[in-house]
C-alpha cells in the first residue's frame, strides 16, 4: 500500500514534482489500452474495481471521513460516477480504434470545450476568442482525420475521443459546482464505485480465463495510473495555482506520445504533429485565459 507521506508536500516544489509526475502517469494510462488484451469497458471496469478500494485506503490512511457531507452530494457523486465511467470506456475505446496519439489528442479537446459551454451554463456572454479557440481546434481535429468516413477506425477513433471529451466537460463541470469540497482520492473513491455498479452488468471476459500477465498490468493500472496519479494530482491542487496545474496538465498529451513511442513503438506522422499542436496550443492559450479571468 501507498505511504500516505507520499502524496503530502510542505512547498511549491514539492507541489511541481507531484503535479508533473501525476501528469506522466495520466499520459501513460493510455498504453494500456494496448497493453491489456480485453475491450475498453471491461479493462475501465477491473481497472475501477481495484483503484475503488486503493483510493478507500488512501482517505481512510490520511483520516479522512469517506461519508459525504449531505445526501445531494451522494446524487452528485452518481451523476459523476456515470459520466466518468462512460468517460474512461470512451477513452480507452478511442486509443483502441486509432493510437494513443490521435486519442489523447481528440480527447484533449475538452479545455475547449469547457470555455464554450461554461458560459452557457452561467448564463454569461460567450467571448469572441473563445469562439475563435473553438474554430482552431476544429482546424487542429480536422488535420488528424484521415478520411470522412466513420468505417475507417482512425476516424472513428478521433469521434470517440472527442466523445470522451465531453464527458469529461460535463463531469469537471458538474464536479464544480457540487463536489469541490470534496478531495481527489474521496471523489473518486465514490466516482469508481458507481462506475463498477453502473459498467458490471455488461461485464464480457470470464475473470477465470484472465491471465496472471494481465491481472498484473490491471493491477498496475488500478494502483499506480489511477490511484495514485488522482492523490497526487490533489496534493498538488494544495499547493500550486490553477494556472500552473493547468498549464503542465497540457503536457498528458506529449508524455502519452513519448511513451507510446518507447515503449509500443507507435509513430506519429506530420499531420497529427501539426494538428496536436494546434489543439494543444489552443488548450494552453485557453488554461492562460481562464486563470487570468479568475483572477480578474
Amino acid at each position: 500500500m501507498m505511504p500516505t507521506g507520499a502524496f503530502k508536500g510542505s512547498n511549491p516544489n514539492s507541489g511541481l514534482l507531484q503535479l508533473h509526475i501525476a501528469v506522466l502517469l495520466f499520459g501513460g494510462t493510455a498504453l494500456f489500452s494496448k497493453i491489456i488484451p480485453l475491450n475498453a469497458l471491461d479493462i475501465t471496469v477491473l481497472r475501477c474495481v481495484i483503484a475503488f478500494f486503493v483510493l478507500g485506503s488512501i482517505v481512510k490512511l490520511n483520516k479522512k471521513n469517506l461519508h459525504l457531507q449531505q445526501l445531494k452530494h451522494y446524487f452528485a457523486a452518481l451523476g459523476l460516477g456515470i459520466l466518468v465511467s462512460l468517460h474512461w470506456v470512451t477513452y480507452f475505446s478511442s486509443m483502441q480504434r486509432s493510437s494513443v496519439a490521435i486519442g489523447m489528442i481528440a480527447f484533449f479537446t475538452y479545455p475547449v470545450m469547457t470555455v464554450l459551454i461554461e458560459p452557457i451554463i452561467n448564463k454569461t456572454p460567450l467571448k469572441r476568442v473563445d469562439v475563435v479557440s473553438g474554430l482552431a481546434v476544429l482546424i487542429g481535429v480536422t488535420l488528424l482525420i484521415p478520411e470522412a468516413n466513420l468505417d475507417n477506425d482512425v476516424t472513428l477513433g478521433i469521434a470517440t475521443g472527442i466523445l470522451s471529451a465531453a464527458l469529461f466537460t460535463g463531469r469537471n463541470l458538474l464536479h464544480k459546482r457540487y463536489f469541490s469540497g470534496y478531495s481527489g482520492p474521496q471523489a473518486m473513491f465514490y466516482q469508481t464505485l458507481v462506475a463498477v455498479l453502473v459498467l458490471s452488468p455488461w461485464l464480457e471476459v470470464d475473470l477465470h480465463t484472465i491471465t496472471a500477465e494481465t491481472w498484473a498490468s490491471l493491477l498496475v493500472l488500478g494502483v499506480f495510473f489511477t490511484a495514485a496519479p488522482h492523490a497526487l494530482f490533489a496534493s498538488a491542487l494544495r499547493q500550486l495555482s490553477a494556472k500552473t496545474v493547468g498549464l503542465v496538465s497540457c503536457l498528458q498529451p506529449f508524455y502519452g506520445a513519448v511513451l507510446a513511442l518507447l515503449l509500443l513503438n507507435e509513430q506519429v506522422n506530420s499531420t497529427t504533429i501539426v494538428g496536436g499542436l494546434i489543439i494543444l496550443a489552443t488548450a494552453v492559450f485557453e488554461t492562460q485565459q481562464n486563470h487570468k479571468k479568475n483572477k480578474a
